[in-house]
């Protein structure tokens, strides 16, 4: 992965070097501030010979522009200011960094046509740009040799605004829940023979360092716990399994923590069931909800969150070995009900029904809120836009699409209901892995159900979302890191206690 960014904050007067960025507004139109730093004129003259609208995270690019000492100018568009959203400054901060080459120096003038920029518009600035300073490119040794020329290291961006203290004070918490985004990518883009299940636990374990406390359960404690169901989609791989218990203790002392779950399965072939060969290759993402919530973890012990979070990750390879398990075998899982597996391939609700039990039982949290990329089905019901959401609390789910909306993490609620709970039924056993084709996204809830009881609880469907979805502004790899950022939000806005 390239180096990180280098951010920092200065007023408008600070001498400006390297390739300046600017904003426009609706039409082209450019602030004061801007206009100073461009006393030619020439940006007002291009916009309007390149007929650029200022629409939003649009781009104009001058090179060496006549007058000036900068190696570029580039404008961005903002758009009207009467349609602008909680995340568009996010988006055109990571406009700006994809404007930018390896090892540049950047300055940007944080100065809107209508309006100096907020501190919370500049921090979500700085918060895009970091974002899309991601790349995975750990294993190539081979650098493309067309651009042999190019500096490299870190991009250097010094943001000019009206009150740089101010920006610098925020921008220092929410650093915190970018590096957590960041966290979250890596994890899902990692090979599985690099990243086992032992290996992700000793990921988790470095979250220590921050305050957190981290407990790693292995193959003895988890079956002296009774996770049957875990074991059994494990017990076909020689890596062994883990459950990581992560928490963060920073609200008042005795208060109910809140929980969230996460499904690690680190490399999926689907078992006895194995799944087709092409694609498979994908299937190293298949812990994209455990990634999320140890990037969550990460963004709240950094940020220092005022709140007391568990996070737990259940960590598994699902292999088809000649010890794995098979279709028509049941097991009993930790709460004491028994699952017929129908099908090896619907391994991760075994997974998440010992965690959410293990959670509910040990810590009584005030709710559950589980993540995991669960079934092919939601792909197909809500493609890769928005991930399914399951709940059978109304607050806390609109809750969530709340934070949704405010982030771009967006979430869209499904139903469950008895008539979906009667299809995961088993003749044999207290119930079956899968209800079938039809619905199935929502019996994978409805399974996840059984093990939840009174707590309220939500269930998050990011199989369209955490990996392989569309290249936007601030994520152009296969990983997005979906849910770090929407969850944090979360517990910011409603299960934070407040300063003063």
């Amino acid at each position: 992965m390239p180096l990180r960014p280098e951010i920092r904050f200065a007023p408008f007067s600070t001498p400006k070097e390297g390739c300046v960025i600017v904003l426009a507004g609706e039409g082209g139109i450019f602030s004061d501030q801007v206009k100073s730093a461009d006393a030619e004129g020439t940006l007002e003259r291009a916009s309007k010979e390149a007929k650029f609208k200022g629409k939003l995270a649009a781009k104009l690019e001058l090179l060496v522009p006549a007058g000036t000492d900068f190696s570029r100018l580039v404008a961005l568009g903002v758009g009207p200011s009467d349609k602008r959203q909680e995340h568009d400054f996010i988006r055109i901060g990571g406009a700006a960094y994809a404007a930018l080459n390896a090892g540049q120096t950047a300055t940007a003038i944080l100065d809107a046509p209508d309006g100096p920029c907020s501190t919370e518009e500049i921090v979500r600035f700085a918060m895009g740009f970091f974002l899309r300073s991601y790349s995975f490119d750990t294993y190539k040794t081979k650098k493309k040799t067309d651009d042999e020329d190019k500096d490299e290291g870190a991009v250097s961006l010094t943001i000019q605004c009206a009150d740089p203290d101010a920006a610098s004070a925020v921008w220092d918490e929410h650093k915190g829940v970018a590096e957590g985004v960041l966290a979250a990518r890596e994890v899902v883009d990692l090979p599985a023979n690099v990243l086992g299940p032992v290996e992700f636990a000793e990921k988790a374990q470095k979250l220590s360092d921050q305050g957190v406390e981290v407990e790693i359960l292995g193959q003895e404690e988890l079956e002296e716990l009774g996770m049957g169901a875990l074991l059994g989609v494990s017990q076909g791989s020689d890596r062994p399994p883990r459950l990581v218990v992560m928490r963060w203790n920073g609200g008042a002392e005795g208060e109910k923590p809140i929980a969230f779950v996460g499904k690690g399965v680190v490399f999926d072939t689907g078992g006895i069931s194995i799944k087709p060969a092409g694609g498979m290759e994908d299937m190293k993402g298949d812990m994209g909800g455990a990634a999320a919530v140890f990037g969550l973890m990460h963004a709240l012990s950094a940020r220092k969150a005022r709140s007391n979070v568990v996070g737990v990750i259940g960590l598994v390879e699902n292999m088809p070995d000649g010890k794995a398990q098979r279709p028509g075998d049941i097991v009993t899982s930790m709460s004491g009900q028994t699952i017929e597996v129908i099908n090896t391939d619907a391994e991760g609700r075994l997974v998440l029904g010992d965690a959410l039990h293990y959670v509910r039982d040990r810590f009584d949290p005030a709710f559950m809120i589980d993540l995991a990329t669960l079934t092919g089905a939601v792909i197909i019901a809500l493609g890769n836009d928005h991930a399914g959401l399951f709940s059978n609390d109304d607050e806390l789910a609109e809750r969530l699409m709340a934070a949704g909306k405010q982030t771009n993490e967006k979430v869209w609620r499904l139903p469950l209901g008895d008539a979906y709970d009667k299809l995961i039924d088993s003749k044999n056993a207290d119930m079956k892995n899968t209800g079938g084709r039809p619905a199935g996204s929502i019996t994978a809830a409805q399974f996840l159900k059984r093990f939840v009881g009174e707590t309220p609880w939500a269930h998050i469907d990011v199989a369209g979302t955490a990996m392989g979805s569309p290249k936007n502004e601030i994520s152009s790899g296969w990983a997005s890191g979906f849910g770090v950022r929407l969850l944090d939000r979360l517990v910011r806005d409603h299960y934070e206690a407040k300063q003063g």
